[in-house]
């Protein structure tokens, strides 16, 4: 079993976040560790507001988890000020795992700004030079790159736009476009193109937290990128389809609805 940990905020809701991660983690058969970078009040309707957790205190949690186990991925999601994100990329330059998949959670569904300006830059400068994977949304592509996305050319653009500040890949997920749901990987040298089913359902609370999380279970299960890429949209895809009814606003995907089938617990 392999061996793989979240780097997030928490959701007292559960269907994002670290929640969100360990979930998937574990829908994909891998162990699932997490270290806490903030402690998030939401749920299925919003953000009320976060408290981040200290830099001493993330830097412990981090050593805790590789001074004991060996860690095969690692996926990070809402890294909210700069110290945060500082003190996550010296631990990563300093155990150097296999594969760093990064979730640049700057907006959450319900459009609340998790990423505070002056932090935005630190990401770019420091942390996204180390991910394997960048997975952004449209909005946050915009952000890292200072252009607006209107189409899938647009799209390509800001792959290798973003690829060129340091990220080894870039997938730009396509959610948030009106005609499809394409995504597209840049993997630093070919343009990887996938195509979505867009679901109607406001199930979708923590579907870019699964699907990196996804992402990083298959990468440390022995997959290809782009077999990964694919089979983690598929999951999400699946989630969404799938989700029961939980919350008045934006209810969680079904992360283990591949499992109650087999269970015959559709």
């Amino acid at each position: 079993m392999k061996h793989v940990l979240s780097i997030a905020g928490t959701d007292p809701s559960g269907g994002a976040g670290a929640a969100a991660d360990c979930k998937t983690f574990c829908a994909h058969g891998c162990f699932a560790l997490n270290v806490i970078t903030a402690v998030v009040s939401q749920n299925t309707q919003g953000v009320r507001g976060y408290m981040d957790v200290t830099p001493d205190l993330i830097a412990d949690q981090i050593d805790a988890v590789f001074e004991d186990i060996d860690v095969d991925a690692v996926k990070i999601g809402m890294v909210s000020v700069p110290e945060t994100i500082r003190v996550i990329a010296d631990k990563l330059r300093q155990y150097q795992p296999r594969f760093v998949v990064i979730d640049p959670v700057m907006v959450a569904t319900s459009g609340h700004r998790l990423l505070v300006p002056e932090a935005e830059q630190t990401l770019k400068e420091v942390l996204l030079p180390l991910a394997d994977v960048l997975t952004p949304n449209i909005p946050e592509a915009e952000v890292l790159t200072g252009k607006t996305i209107e189409n899938l050319s647009d799209m390509e653009d800001a792959a290798k736009a973003i690829s060129a500040m340091g990220a080894r890949a870039v997938l730009v997920k396509g959610g948030h476009r009106v005609e499809d749901a394409t995504d597209i990987l840049f993997d630093g040298q070919e343009l990887h193109y996938f195509k979505g089913k867009r679901v109607d359902s406001t199930s979708t609370h923590g579907t870019g937290c699964s699907l990196s999380s996804a992402i990083a279970s298959d990468l440390a299960n022995g997959m290809s990128l782009a077999d990964a890429v694919a089979e983690a949209k598929q999951y999400v895809y699946e989630g969404i389809a799938h989700a029961e009814p939980i919350g008045k606003g934006h209810g969680p995907i079904h992360h283990f609805y591949e499992l109650y089938k087999k269970a015959g617990l559709q």
